[in-house]
This record gives structure tokens, sequence and C-alpha cells, in this order.
């Protein structure tokens, strides 16, 4: 069994491009149900993030198939046309890359909190649609544990962990504060509601665009107002600043309706959403600056990050260790449950006699038998996984299938 995934990220493509390989909670399932029509496919699982889109595969080592070109099929799009986009690893640079991933080293906002979720969603997502196999289940827990690990023994931030927060930081940085400005968030998913609390924090006058579904009220943070998401352009002349964050496929902003607003003041964009929510070309406009989440990033270079970057890197090598260990021996397992069960059932044969002579009910009897041979079973995998972690692994093979030899005799 081979682990293989393709990815394409913020370091090696623009938004744009990214944008043509984002697949939506709402597509999963039928990007899953095309890629489980592979025979050679044994699991899969998606992560689609606004910087990122990975393909993880389980196959078989023989097989002949290229992720990517897997993904542009669903996506039919032409692979050649984007291949240079993509990175390709297995097997041990795949599981480095998806614990670095998991926890926050890939990330743009280095420590940023979101992905070890995110992965975390990816693998329920997979799970849901019956795409993942054993081996991806095990990598990704193992990549989520590994993630908050990190998370609760080190700091890897400088100030902030959101793309919200490193936005307002990067502005304010340049002079630019949201202190009474009136903004406007687009979008009331959970980046859309962190945006206009971090805004609403920062003591900006924060309206919230809401949707109501199949009747159910919207909540918004504390001390921000509301409106119709179909009020947005309406509510726009009066701002200073807009967030839009939402998961739409399309713009929540187009160029004709925004061009054509009578707005004599500046207004600063933040596009937080992948695809784009805000037509780049509202950018163009002499009072609009527009910024997306490629506008910003961290800078790295303090001690303190650098120290606990180390750390992080020490918990990721001792999980991937764990990791390993489970996947090198996991064609072991069988043949010691096999053995296990063995012992357990020879020595309840070789006690027959015996607990004939005992005076017990004949369920007592059978109560005891089965203690007998649970205890067999359980000193049989205490002995055979101490051999394990004593001997080298082909000393170990030998001395396993001795075992096996010994007790299919008996």
């Amino acid at each position: 069994m081979a682990i293989w995934m393709a990815g394409i990220d913020h370091n090696r493509a623009s938004l744009d491009v990214r944008s043509v390989f984002s697949i939506s909670a709402r597509e999963m399932r039928e990007a899953y149900a095309f890629f489980r029509e592979r025979q050679e496919i044994e699991g899969c699982v998606l992560i689609s993030t606004c910087n990122r889109m990975e393909i993880w595969l389980s196959v078989d080592e023989r097989a002949q198939i290229s992720p990517i070109e897997l993904l542009c099929g669903y996506l039919k799009v032409d692979a050649e046309k984007y291949r240079g986009y993509f990175i390709e690893r297995k097997y041990r640079e795949a599981v480095r890359h998806l614990f670095r991933v998991a926890s926050g080293l890939e990330s743009r906002i280095v420590g940023e909190d979101q992905i070890v979720t995110q992965v975390g969603d990816a693998l329920a997502a997979a799970r849901s649609c019956d795409a993942a196999d054993h081996t991806l289940e095990v990598l990704f827990r193992l990549a989520v544990t590994a993630g908050k690990q990190v998370k609760t023994e080190t700091d890897l931030s400088t100030a902030d962990q959101s793309v919200i927060h490193t936005a307002l930081h990067v502005l304010e940085e340049q002079g630019i504060s949201v202190k009474d400005k009136k903004c406007m968030v687009i979008g009331n998913g959970m980046m859309g509601r962190l945006s206009a609390r971090t805004l609403q924090e920062l003591g900006a006058d924060v309206t919230v665009t809401i949707r109501q579904y199949h009747g159910k009220s919207v909540d918004v943070p504390p001390g921000c107002r509301r409106i119709d998401y179909e009020d947005r352009l309406k509510k726009l002349p009066e701002c200073d600043f807009v967030v839009s964050a939402t998961s739409s496929m399309n713009y929540t902003l187009k160029w004709d309706d925004v061009a054509a607003l009578p707005i004599g003041h500046p207004i600063r964009m933040i596009d937080l959403a992948v695809p784009r929510d805000i037509e780049r070309k509202i950018g163009e406009l002499d009072w609009v600056t527009l910024y997306d989440i490629d506008s910003f990033h961290i800078d790295l270079k303090s001690e303190k990050v650098r120290a606990n970057l180390e750390k992080a890197e020490l918990i990721l090598e001792e999980k991937e260790g764990e990791f390993y260990e489970w996947y090198e021996g996991r064609d072991l397992i069988p043949r010691i449950q096999r053995l296990k069960e063995a012992a357990g059932f020879d020595v309840t044969a070789r006690l027959t006699a015996v607990m004939k002579q005992v005076p017990l009910e004949e369920s007592g009897k059978q109560k005891l038998g089965q203690e007998i041979a649970g205890a067999s079973s359980r000193m049989m995998n205490r002995l055979l996984f101490g051999m394990r972690a004593k001997l080298p692994d082909e000393v170990f093979k030998e001395s396993l299938a001795a075992m096996e030899e010994v007790l299919s005799g008996l």
C-alpha cells in the first residue's frame, strides 16, 4: 500500500489559480464518488481550504495513477496547464507534509488556529462519504493529534492567529485603523462571525449581512447590527471598510453593481474568500483599495517563534514515529491476533479434563474457561508486542513465523 498526495497552495499558486481547484462542502460527496470509481484507490481524503487544495490517496504500490490528473479530470480542467503549480509527495515525504500542515507550519500565517480543525473536518467528510480507508484514517487522526499538541505546547504566533487578525494588524502597521469606522461584513459563517467580532472588539461600527435559511434565526456577534444580504449594496455607500468572507461560488460584489454607486470617499475592501467574493476589477476604482488573502503575511524572524518552531518539529518527529510504527507493522497485526486466539484455545483445551472436576455449575465453568482463555490471550499479547519492541524487525518476523509453525502443529 502506498500513500500518495498532490497539492496546490499559496506558496506556488495565486488566489485565482487556487480558486480553480476549490471544492465546496456541497460538492464533496460527488467528488469522492468520482474518485472511488477507480478500483486501485483504497482510500481518498480531500483538504480544501482558502490556502490549499490537496488530494490524498491510499493505493496499491503498483498502481499507475496520477493524483493531479485525477483531480483535474474531476474538475474538467487541463492537467498540463496546471501541473506546474502542484507538488506530488509519496510515503515519508507525504506523511511529513501532512503533520506540518496540521500543525500550522505550512500555513501562510504560521501556527494559525483553523488548519488543525480543517484537517480533522477533511477526514470526517471523507469518512461520511465512505472514502477514507484505515491507513488514511490512522494517518489523519495522528496528524490532528500532533497539531493539537503543537498548539497546546508551543506558541507560534507573534500576536495574531487568524487571517482577519493578521490583515487588520498589517493595516494598523500602515497607520490604518478601523476604530470608529463603519464596517460591513458580508457573510455570517465562521469566518464572517470571527471577522465581525474582531472588528467590533477593535472599536468599529459593524454591520453583518445575513441570509435566513429555512426560517431559522441567525446569530451575529454582540454589538453588531444586521441587514439582509440583499441590502448590501444599499449599505455600501455608508461604509469605510468591507470584509467579505463567504463560501459562495459567486461574487458577493460585482463590478457593474459597485461601479454604479454614488460613492465619493475611500473604501477598503478585504476579500477573505476562495474563490474570490469581490470581483477583482473593483480594485481599479479610484475610491477602492482591495485586499485579498495573498496581501498579508507574517514575520518569522523573532527568536521566540524560531525556538517554538524547533519545539514543534520535535513533537512532529515523535508523532510521525508513532505512525510509522503502526504502518510498517500493520500486516503483522492479523497474525498476532491469530496467535493470541490459538494460545487461548490451546490452554482451554488442555484444561478441559480439569474443568470437569471443578465443583461449579456449568455456567460458572464456562465463565472460568473464558477468563482463562482471556488471560492466555493477554499474556501472549504482552509477550509478542514486548518482543516486537525489543527485537530487530527481521528477527521478530522470524520469531513470529516460528511460533505460528509451533502452534499450528498443536
